[in-house]
């Protein structure tokens, strides 16, 4: 069993070297500052920097960070990233590959390239290519697929209809509708039974209810869970900042720490444990509120659970919180 496991991951692995680092880069909210012919310079998403020294060479699909001395291919980027093993990476990874629509592509050597890959004009302009989503429509929720999908997750309907939208969109060549939860900036997560992935630009959605607290969501399917779990509650009792992208916890901190009380609803994981213990370090005045949801990876997957009929259940949430 230990063997066919090993085959297994060394499998996965091979495949997930395959994924466009700069695609994968974009998801977890990150940019390239300045792109030189097929080198694309970030400000470092393994530390704090001012100067951009962290270099992908997408030719090569290989990153080298200056600062620390560090480089390799995804699998080593993703286990210094997110603080994992090889098998809790690949989970997370696995998530973006199980469909052969996917929000990533796979990476292609650059003679084998498109004549509209993806590319940076400049440091401010970005040209619109195959591989780059782009929004066409946002209108109410009403496709039936998708209200199946919501039913499936658990999310009553007039819940998802106050926080997102149905959302086309162009990708590849191919118009797909999807659910849509938009962030600050004016991009959106997508989220459909066979999609995930997020327009640009990337960035969080906060809910400013004038709160002297704050609850901390990694994504918008747990966050809407928490409102199905107190749907009762009339006048939100605090603030919601949902991150997107765990990459964005480190930089909302400033944000976080000016409520008295921050409460963390992020998921089970190696890298959501790894940012909650963090954040439990920083200041008392963060909350653990993940052992809500102990037996689970996230809040979602136990609302689901939670609906289950009683003989199938171990426990039921019980209050709301």
């Amino acid at each position: 069993m230990k063997e066919k496991i090993e085959v297994y991951e060394k499998l996965m692995s091979l495949e997930a070297k395959q994924i466009d680092l700069v695609d994968y880069l974009a998801a977890l909210g990150h940019r390239p500052q300045k792109i030189r012919n097929k080198d694309y310079w970030y400000l470092s998403p393994l530390r704090e920097e001012k100067t951009p020294s962290f270099k992908v060479n997408r030719s090569l699909n290989a990153w080298y960070d200056h600062g620390i001395g560090k480089g390799g291919n995804l699998i080593d980027f993703g286990i210094l990233y997110f603080n994992c093993t090889v098998s809790d990476l690949l989970q997370h990874l696995s998530q973006y590959q199980s469909t052969p629509i996917s929000f990533f592509h796979q990476h292609s050597p650059a003679h084998n390239l498109p004549a509209t890959a993806p590319f940076f004009a400049d440091e401010k302009k970005e040209t619109l290519s195959e591989g780059k989503i782009i929004v066409l429509e946002a209108r109410p929720l009403a496709e039936i697929s998708l209200l199946k999908y919501l039913k499936k997750r658990h999310i009553p309907v007039d819940i998802a209809e106050k926080f997102c939208k149905e959302i086309d969109f162009l990708l590849y060549g191919k118009t797909r509708t999807v659910i849509g939860f938009q962030n600050n900036a004016g991009g959106y997560e997508l989220r459909s039974a066979d999609f995930k992935g997020s327009s640009s630009p990337k960035e969080v959605t906060f809910f400013d209810h004038n709160k002297e607290e704050l609850k901390v969501f990694e994504g918008f399917f747990n966050f809407l869970s928490h409102q199905a779990i107190n749907k009762q509650e009339i006048d939100p009792l605090t603030n919601f900042l949902v991150l997107n992208s765990l990459s964005f916890f480190l930089n909302q901190r400033e944000r976080m720490e000016q409520y008295q009380q921050i409460h963390l609803f992020l998921d089970r994981d190696s890298a959501g444990m790894k940012f909650t213990q963090q954040a439990l370090q920083w200041s008392k005045k963060y909350i653990d509120q993940s052992h809500v949801y102990k037996k689970y990876k996230d809040l979602n997957e136990c609302l689901i659970k939670q609906q289950e009929p009683r003989h199938k259940q171990s426990h039921r949430i019980g209050r709301r919180f």
